[in-house]
């Protein structure tokens, strides 16, 4: 069966390759050949469109995991080592020691982040432990009258606070109702109250964008639908265009994804930019074109609706991408 399967996508004398051809170099063609009744020489919409979704999301799920979104208590055994190295080599006190240790708890454990805190703990105990002239003449109350002893101790807590990621510390953020009480508990649940599970949850986000995508594309052909309603056109015919359009956008996104990758490699950085914005320009006029030329319409409309469309369905997206988010968070 598998063999079959392949047979029947890579073979030199499929549709497969005389269809990808198309959809990259001409996606409005494929459209307009498919609603013409030619449709033996190409894959079908949605067969097609399930492959490049499949590899799209696959390349993201990849993408996330591989990204160091770790938190406290998540360093590797090798990052520790390494760290542990580096902090030999300082010259530090047992108390500059301990504050590092406590910083740690919050970082990622990136060589940077560790210089860092090395030359902010040397520098505020320099600046405690060398006294100023005036300092040596005129001694300086310990305690103004205006701010308290447990003032003074809690504004020392919070220099020393190296925590970025704290949920329900926040003295600007007061739940007002059930719903943000439900997300603050939620989120300290699914991601962790230093984000401890951040990786883990916005694996289980992209794992759910698919479905996300899916379900906003009949609502785009429906967008589309509205805007040239007076054209008659089928829904089906809308439905089939979005399809190739989001197939057209993902294998897109792939290639200049690694021919991005390829150049930072190779090319200079100003050359490498240069080509890169070239190749998302020419994505964007390849679906300005597509528009154009499947719905047949003049120029000035066609800038129109395409502006007009793009925005309404980036709210669409947006929304889908808000609701996605809560139900990730609200699912066990």
């Amino acid at each position: 069966m598998l063999v079959d399967v392949l047979d029947s996508f890579l073979n030199w004398d499929s549709k497969f390759f005389a269809t990808i051809g198309l959809l990259i170099t001409r996606p409005w063609k494929l459209t307009n050949e498919f609603l013409a009744g030619r449709r033996v020489s190409y894959l079908h919409p949605v067969r097609l469109y399930l492959l490049a979704s499949i590899l799209f999301f696959f390349a993201i799920s990849y993408g996330v995991k591989s990204l160091n979104l770790q938190g406290p208590g998540k360093l590797s055994p090798e990052v520790r080592a390494e760290i542990k190295t580096e902090l030999d080599k300082e010259n530090l006190t047992p108390a500059q020691r301990a504050k590092i240790d406590k910083a740690l708890q919050f970082t990622s454990g990136s060589p940077n982040e560790v210089v860092k805190m090395v030359e902010k703990v040397k520098r505020k105990d320099a600046k405690h432990a060398s006294p100023t002239p005036e300092s040596s003449v005129t001694p300086t109350p310990s305690v103004s009258p205006e701010e308290s002893p447990k003032e003074e101790t809690d504004k020392k807590a919070k220099d020393e606070d190296w925590s970025d990621l704290q949920f329900g510390h926040d003295p600007f953020f007061k739940p007002k109702n059930n719903f943000e009480k439900w997300i603050e508990e939620r989120a300290k649940l699914k991601i962790g109250e230093h984000g401890t599970n951040a990786q883990i949850f916005f694996v289980g986000f992209t794992n759910n964008l698919p479905y996300m995508v899916l379900c906003c594309i009949p609502l785009f052909a429906l967008v589309l639908k509205i805007l040239y309603i007076r054209k008659g056109i089928y829904y089906i015919d809308h439905l089939v265009y979005a399809l190739h359009i989001h197939t057209f956008a993902y294998t897109a996104i792939i290639l200049i994804g690694l021919i991005t990758m390829g150049l930072n490699r190779v090319a200079h950085p100003v050359l490498a930019g240069w080509l890169i914005g070239l190749l998302w320009l020419t994505f964007a006029i390849q679906v300005f074109l597509s528009i154009r030329r499947v719905y047949r319409q003049g120029w000035f409309w066609s800038i129109f609706k395409f502006f007009t469309g793009g925005f309404v369905y980036l709210i669409v997206l947006f929304t889908a991408l808000t609701i996605t988010f809560f139900i990730t968070l609200a699912l066990p």
